[in-house]
């Protein structure tokens, strides 16, 4: 799929697959194309070329009904309350009423349900707009940006109401270029830039590579020239009484040791530094330079 704006390519060929249950970032820094690609899975955009699917079958009016969204600002009318917005994002929905009194609870607005929209906090606006996405009980629930301006209380409100309704086993596809808070709630995650992919795949397979090794024996310059003969061995670092090892894929701990044991040397200490999904990020960033 891809999409221009005259000169500015916004996607290039992006090619990708959200299974049912999946809770799916799309994370990449301002410009990256997350929104552009949530505009036209909506239909807000036409793609340029390239075609999608939702549900196995070309998007129509029927498939949308099975989807919520928040993808701009809180808008709603600010003297009438939160029960009474809802009510009108139901009418033109086409759906009941009785769904309502759920999603305010779901995202903690049920207590102020009464109360107008312009008394609410900024979180508050927010999370209403995600009970509004919510209404129907649909399948899959977009959203673009949702702990964007928020503090660190309601960064960690809407996280718990994604997560719960994750587990309910709603679909949900989000554009972030907060990468801790997609580390903590998405299984998966492509990353964008400049409306390429450059990855795409699971957040645990990222997280389950090591960034390096330290290392420590009684003879340091020893264990510095041994562990440079290891296949995977790509460069290291010294500090005063141990190292830090890096190699050029996954490593484990046990083969480490294996490795030195049998050379003769004799480990007193080992452990294993895990990579952080930012680590990940900057590394592509940083290989993909354009």
């Amino acid at each position: 799929m891809s999409k221009s704006y005259g000169k500015i390519r916004a996607l290039k060929g992006l090619d990708l697959e959200v299974t049912r249950g999946q809770v799916f970032g799309l994370l990449g820094p301002n410009g990256s194309g997350k929104t552009t690609t949530l505009s036209i899975l909506l239909g807000l955009l036409e793609a340029g070329s390239g075609t999608f699917e939702w549900f196995g079958k070309p998007a129509s009016k029927e498939s949308r009904k099975r989807i919520g969204s928040v993808i701009e600002s809180p808008n709603f009318f600010p003297y009438l309350d939160a029960v009474t917005n809802l009510k009108i994002v139901a009418d033109i929905k086409d759906f009941g009423y009785s769904d309502i009194d759920r999603v305010l609870k779901i995202t903690g607005l049920y207590e102020r349900r009464n109360s107008r929209f312009r008394t609410y906090s900024f979180g508050m606006k927010q999370r209403l707009a995600v009970a509004s996405a919510l209404l129907g009980n649909p399948e899959v629930l977009i959203l673009d940006e949702p702990t964007n301006g928020l503090d660190p209380q309601g960064i960690a409100q809407i996280r718990e109401i994604i997560r719960e309704v994750a587990i309910q086993g709603i679909t949900i596809i989000l554009a972030s270029h907060l990468l801790d808070e997609v580390q903590k709630i998405c299984s998966h995650v492509a990353v964008l830039k400049k409306g390429i992919k450059l990855f795409d795949g699971e957040v645990s397979d990222v997280l389950a590579v090591s960034e390096f090794l330290e290392i420590a024996s009684s003879d340091l310059a020893l264990l510095a020239t041994t562990i440079s003969t290891h296949p995977g061995f790509k460069k290291l670092e010294k500090s005063d009484d141990r190292l830090f090892v890096h190699f050029t894929g996954t490593i484990s701990t046990p083969e480490v040791n294996r490795f030195l044991f049998d050379k003769g040397i004799v480990l007193s200490h080992l452990s294993e530094r895990k990579r952080s999904l930012e680590q990940h990020f900057l590394e592509l960033l940083q290989d993909n330079q354009c």
